[in-house]
């Protein structure tokens, strides 16, 4: 019985998909492309997460992430003999080994740079009368028998030093070498010799039999301690007097360690072992502080000096490179899971749609077949099997398709987010189906949406929803996205609460303009408008899923354009508060100043469009507060805030106010109040080589804090520039030509010093030329370009990868949108035809039956894009307080402006998803009034037919 039930089951589903093979391809596509997207977004975070962790780690200055092992000297207590094998490659090698295998998952180490021996913690003094002495300060070297010498560097000159006997604590003879920088700038050629004093005072002989030069400087085997590199000049910190001397690093040969164990350097075993993030991924952060912090003190540190010895230590800051990781991770996955949650819930409503769309056209072939005694288990098992065999195959290729688009990731996710999208499709397509003929019904009820009154239960569900989106909404402007213990889900689903009740709020108030639109068109001659409006009235097309569904689109894109928008603008204001206007070239040092064969020569350059010379001096001090409330009308971007007690020091801008006010225009900065530093009167020019009198009073403009400390009446100021009285007339929050929120902008004709130390430039000019011209001047100079300081911001992996992401949300968001204003039309489709062929049998022509579809779709649209543009609008404007974009736009780059970066509205990204949904409801339209023109009434009007 069982077999023939099986036997029965398979026609009936290679007969339905044979009646209706297009339907069951669109389906299987869009559970393809849905499933796809579910599952490449955790594969696609985990990616740029990974990424992210692997770019930190490989970026990081290897002094930072190398994990290194470290023991004093073997104790005096032991044989002389035991000391010195202690020291010995082959001992040090067996515990490197031993060390590396102990190493938890998931540090890996790699292998190809780890490096052990014997080094000196304190600097030996070295006095031999050859070496430089800047300060009249011996110079004080370091001395480490590092292995792997040979395999990291090569040899510039001289030979590799040796050990032609063994060495011992008793040798007072050892071979080194340097590098070529510490020979530079140690003036140490091959053949030196450099004297190391024991702790008895006796000396060890090192002789420089060669100058080496690494393969790979900034690699770990060389960069873990610098030294090794490249000397530095250190201030000496015991001396009462400020005077520098040299210290750097003499590289002696591998086997030479024993003989540091006599000096009095404090000599230290060691083993480096850098870590290799190529196995790492980004969920694995979380083990990778853990065994860090055991390392460092725990159970991992007890292992490790069972290997290495008692007193062994583990030091690294591979800890908090991590813990910066998780902390850039932790601020970008909330914003991250508000897109993904948005486009979840379009793509889940569209799917609903595609089952009501099916439903509705099967509903009276499986009203037919429960008259004839079908059961409703029976009918729902059919479709079940119907379904599965097209949706389970189109979600396991789209997860094959995902993982073969974003190969690391981890596999389960993706999995779960495909399977659940067929699970989706497979169990609501069957149960909407089937509900609707739980009783039977009979033909020819209207669902009228003017007349319809909701019920009590759709009243309570409302309200929940209407409490649930306030809730979040309420939580998401106290606290940002952000929350103790992860991502809240509820705050980061407030855009889709939002569009929700906004939908729901929509399809009540929607009757209401029909009702009051259709008394008057009825008097009108013609039955187009009346006809037009009463149809939109009765069409499931206007009913909340598809609304819900394109506010959801529509918000989500808006909210997603938005985020792309506010990363952009926060990384093009960041570089002009750094560079000051398109270009900047100003002197090597502060007080250095730009010739004016200079500034006439760039100001003639190929797009050069503006140019501003500028005098800055940093640092001036500022009088003593005025008493009170002081300040002056705030003139140009407004008065602003801030402290007078926090603006002590300010910076002098003096500025050509002409130049300036138009470069300020030109770079979108506030307006500059030029016509008030216009130098007349006590601040008029001075001759040259004139000094000014103590009672000259210059107008300044300043920044809010400054202008609060000065007050409004005169102040005098000591500068660089001149010492004269300063007088408030005006305001502004921000200047192009300084950083630091603290300024003062005076006329710098009045100036006793005019030469402008910065020229700020507009338009775009060639860089090599601008460069050229700065060299050419004969000194040196720094050249700055908006351009470049803006590419610094573009982009760590897991800024790019969060990016990448919100296009997509902007570029799904959209498809979901016109997906929806698609399968809401086609649902309508056949009532259309045949409307359409009964007037026609009454004189209606092609072109008004054009006319009548699309002002029949035109309300349905409007409703829609209206709609959308303002859910997508109130939704960033009621979010956009709580939400930070720094991470996803300036972490990670020195330097950087790191106050906070707010959402804005994007118009394209409202515009234009709403323009689509109206220019594609009319297109529609539009294609089923001429295809219903080519088909005659005969074809739509059959007998019998209930439409």
């Amino acid at each position: 019985m069982r077999h023939n039930d099986r036997a029965a089951s398979a026609p009936w589903i290679r007969t339905r998909l044979r009646t209706a093979p297009g339907a069951a391809t669109a389906l299987a596509v869009l559970v393809l492309v849905t499933a796809f997207l579910a599952a490449a977004f955790p594969r696609a975070v985990d990616a740029y997460e990974t990424k992210g962790l692997r770019h930190d780690i490989l970026t990081a200055d290897a002094g930072r992430s190398t994990l290194e092992v470290a023991r004093p000297q073997p104790g005096l207590e032991l044989p002389q003999a035991q000391r010195d094998d202690e020291a010995r490659s082959p001992e040090l090698a067996r515990i490197g080994a031993g060390l590396l295998k102990a190493l938890p998952a998931p540090l890996r180490a790699d292998t190809s740079s780890v490096a052990y021996g014997v080094r000196t913690s304190k600097p030996a003094v070295a006095n031999e009368p050859w070496l430089p002495r800047p300060e009249a300060v011996p110079p004080q070297l370091s001395y480490v028998a590092q292995s792997g010498l040979k395999e990291h560097a090569t040899l510039a000159s001289g030979a590799w030093p040796t050990t032609p006997q063994e060495v011992t604590s008793d040798s007072r003879e050892v071979q080194g070498a340097v590098t070529e920088e510490t020979a530079a700038e140690l003036k140490v050629k091959a053949g030196a010799t450099i004297t190391l004093l024991t702790a008895a005072q006796e000396p060890i002989t090192v002789t420089i039999t060669g100058i080496v030069a690494p393969r790979d400087p900034q690699g770990s085997y060389w960069s873990a301690d610098p030294l090794l590199r490249t000397p530095s000049l250190v201030l000496d910190t015991t001396s009462p007097f400020p005077v520098h001397y040299w210290t750097g690093t003499v590289l002696l040969a591998e086997d030479s360690g024993p003989a540091l164990l006599s000096t009095a350097a404090e000599p230290v075993l060691f083993w480096r072992i850098p870590p290799d993030p190529a196995g790492l991924t980004g969920p694995d952060d979380a083990r990778l502080t853990s065994v860090i912090a055991s390392l460092e003190s725990g159970p991992g540190l007890l292992k490790v000096r069972e290997i290495a010895g008692d007193t062994a230590v583990f030091a690294t800051g591979l800890g908090h490179i991590v813990e910066a990781n998780a902390r850039m991770r932790d601020a970008i996955s909330p914003v991250i899971a508000v897109a993904a949650l948005g486009i979840g819930s379009v793509a889940a409503v569209v799917l609903l749609m595609t089952g009501a769309l099916i439903a509705g056209r099967r509903k009276a072939e499986l009203a037919l077949m429960r008259s004839r005694g079908g059961s409703l288990r029976g009918i729902g098992g059919r479709l079940l099997a119907e379904t599965a065999v097209t949706v389970l195959p189109a979600s396991a290729l789209g997860l094959l398709l995902a993982t073969l688009a974003v190969g690391e990731g981890r596999f389960w996710p993706g999995a779960l987010a495909a399977a659940g999208v067929g699970l989706l499709v497979c169990v609501a397509l069957p149960l909407r189906t089937t509900l609707q003929h739980i009783r039977p019904t009979l033909h020819g009820a209207r669902e009228d949406m003017v007349s319809a009154r909701p019920s009590r239960r759709r009243t309570v569900a409302e309200l929940t929803l209407l409490v649930l989106a306030v809730g979040a909404v309420t939580a998401l402007r106290r606290r940002g996205t952000s929350a103790e213990g992860g991502t809240d889900l509820l705050v980061s689903a407030a855009p889709v609460l939002v569009a929700l009740i906004a939908a729901l709020v929509l399809v009540r108030l929607y009757p209401l303009p029909l009702r009051l639109a259709t008394r008057p068109v009825a008097r009108l001659r013609g039955a187009i408008g009346f006809l037009s409006l009463a149809r939109a009235g009765r069409s499931s097309a206007g009913g909340a899923l598809p609304l819900l569904a394109l506010l959801l689109a529509l918000a989500t894109a808006a909210f997603g354009g938005s985020v792309i928008a506010g990363i952009g603008d926060a990384r093009d204001d960041a570089a002009l508060a750094s560079v000051g206007a398109d270009a900047r070239i100003s002197g090597a040092s502060e007080r250095a100043t730009l010739p004016d064969e200079l500034v006439r020569t760039v100001r003639d350059l190929d797009g050069v469009t503006g140019a501003a010379p500028v005098r800055v001096e940093y640092s001036v001090n500022m009088p003593e507060a005025v008493a009170g409330d002081g300040g002056a009308d705030g003139g140009g971007a407004g008065t602003g805030g801030g402290s007078a007690d926090d603006a002590k020091a300010a910076a002098l801008v003096g500025v050509d106010p002409a130049s300036y006010a138009e470069l300020a225009r030109a770079t979108g900065l506030p307006a500059f109040p030029a016509a008030r530093l216009k130098a007349t009167g006590s601040s008029a020019p001075l001759p040259e080589g004139a000094e000014a009198g103590p009672g000259r009073v210059l107008p300044a403009i300043a920044s809010p804090a400054v202008a609060a400390r000065l007050g409004k009446e005169p102040r005098a100021i000591e500068t660089l520039s001149g010492d004269f009285k300063v007088q408030i007339v005006g305001t502004v929050t921000r200047v192009a030509s300084v950083s630091p929120t603290d300024f003062l902008v005076v006329n710098s004709a009045a100036l006793e010093q005019k030469a402008p130390t910065t020229l700020l430039l507009t338009g775009a000019p060639d860089p090599g030329k601008l460069r050229a011209a700065a060299e050419g001047s004969g000194k040196e100079y720094a050249v700055q370009l908006r351009s470049e300081e803006r590419a610094r911001y573009v982009n760590t992996p897991m800024q790019a990868g969060a990016e990448r992401i919100y296009l997509a949300a902007v570029a799904a968001g959209a498809g979901y949108a016109l997906l929806a204003v698609l399968l809401s039309l086609l649902q309508t489709a056949p009532e259309r035809r045949t409307l359409l062929a009964r007037l026609r049998t009454m004189g209606l022509t092609t072109g008004q039956g054009r006319k009548l579809l699309a002002f029949e779709a035109t309300p349905q649209a409007l409703l829609a894009a209206g709609g959308g543009l303002f859910t997508g609008w109130a939704t960033i404007v009621l979010l956009s307080p709580g939400i930070d974009l720094v991470p996803l736009a300036l972490a990670g780059v020195a330097g950087s402006d790191t106050s906070p970066v707010l959402l804005r509205t994007d118009l394209w990204s409202l515009a234009l998803p709403a323009a689509g949904v109206v220019a594609l409801a009319a297109a529609v339209a539009g294609v089923q009034a001429w295809w219903a023109s080519r088909r005659g009434s005969i074809t739509e009007l059959r007998a019998g037919d209930s439409r």
